[in-house]
């Protein structure tokens, strides 16, 4: 698989400074003098993991996936060019300007902006959080995950499935057809939603610590209209997260605790019991919407469907106390 991880996102936006106290205040990002009508942001040792730029329309602008070296960007280069997909070679100045060795550019049949790259430069003095948090898990795992509204799901699975090499985690059809894909050990880095719409549904970033994310959610509910879902937990990934709305109208999703898989040995398979075990509670649907979603969540509830006990969190001591009374 020539693909690796999510390596940065591009938001096209003219709120800069909206986005500057939503990244610092709220995420907890590092700003980094980016220049001009853009701004930067910092999660770990890379020098930029979010970029925000008043030279593209409202939205994303585009998304940053990292392969491993320069043949790797070479054979994706001729596999793409091979099925058609007019690509095009970043020129030194945009390398610089995302701080990577090199890369390409290209859209998916939706007409999103895709860039793949290899090289990312790594910044020479060590993170800073913008409030204090325990740090984004990042890694091998990448940035987190993104997530797209699409018109339709099934024309657009050849090109990231088949031919950029996505594979798939698992995929629901109720109540909207949702597919779910992977490329390293985060039980996906990237998903669709056949919403009927074009856009950016949403990306996601890891903490460290479910107080890290408990905190910001304190911290979106003194912003009215900052939150969009209240804290649940995911049945597919298990995040127990929360989202906020972005200044650029997409979403945030916040969170801690998200299933860690083997590629090599994971089966793809259709999920039945709606997005969420508990929580989650989309605030800015109408009512009617709302109540379907909340019905699915209390018939599984209702059927005792919970998330596998995480071995992280096993304490035999616990158990025996428990055990004895």
């Amino acid at each position: 698989m020539e693909l690796q991880s999510l390596g940065y996102i591009g938001v096209g936006s003219s709120r800069l400074e909206d986005w500057n106290g939503f990244a610092t205040r709220l995420l907890g990002m590092q700003p980094v003098d980016a220049g001009g009508t853009s701004r930067a942001y910092r999660m770990d040792d890379r020098k930029q993991r979010l970029l925000v730029t008043g030279e593209a329309a409202e939205g994303l602008a585009f998304l940053g996936w990292e392969v491993a070296d320069a043949a790797a960007l070479d054979a994706l280069a001729a596999r793409l060019d091979g099925h058609g997909v007019a690509v095009r070679r970043g020129s030194r100045a945009l390398a610089a300007e995302r701080h990577v060795a090199d890369l390409i550019t290209f859209a998916d049949p939706a007409g999103n902006r895709l860039e793949v790259f290899h090289g990312p430069a790594v910044a020479d003095t060590p993170f800073q959080p913008s409030r204090p948090i325990s740090g984004f898990r990042t890694g091998a795992m990448g940035m987190g995950h993104a997530v797209l509204n699409v018109e339709a799901v099934e024309p657009l699975l050849p090109f990231y499935r088949d031919l950029l090499g996505f594979r798939v985690s698992d995929y629901g059809l109720t109540p909207y057809p949702l597919y779910f894909f992977h490329l390293n050990g985060r039980h996906h880095t990237f998903a669709m939603v056949g919403s009927g719409r074009q856009s950016l549904h949403h990306f996601m970033v890891e903490l460290g610590s479910l107080d890290d994310v408990g905190q910001g959610y304190d911290l979106a509910q003194l912003e009215e209209g900052r939150l969009a879902y209240t804290l649940g937990r995911h049945t597919n990934d298990h995040m127990t997260s929360f989202y906020a709305h972005t200044p650029s109208g997409f979403f945030v999703e916040y969170g801690w605790g998200g299933l860690v898989i083997d590629p090599e040995t994971w089966q793809p398979h259709e999920t039945f019991d709606g997005p969420s075990f508990w929580g989650h509670e989309r605030l800015y649907l109408p009512p009617e919407q709302r109540a379907r979603l909340r019905e699915m969540r209390l018939d599984a509830a209702a059927r005792g469907v919970r998330a596998p006990l995480n071995p992280a969190a096993h304490c035999p001591w616990l158990d025996a106390v428990i055990h004895r009374e």
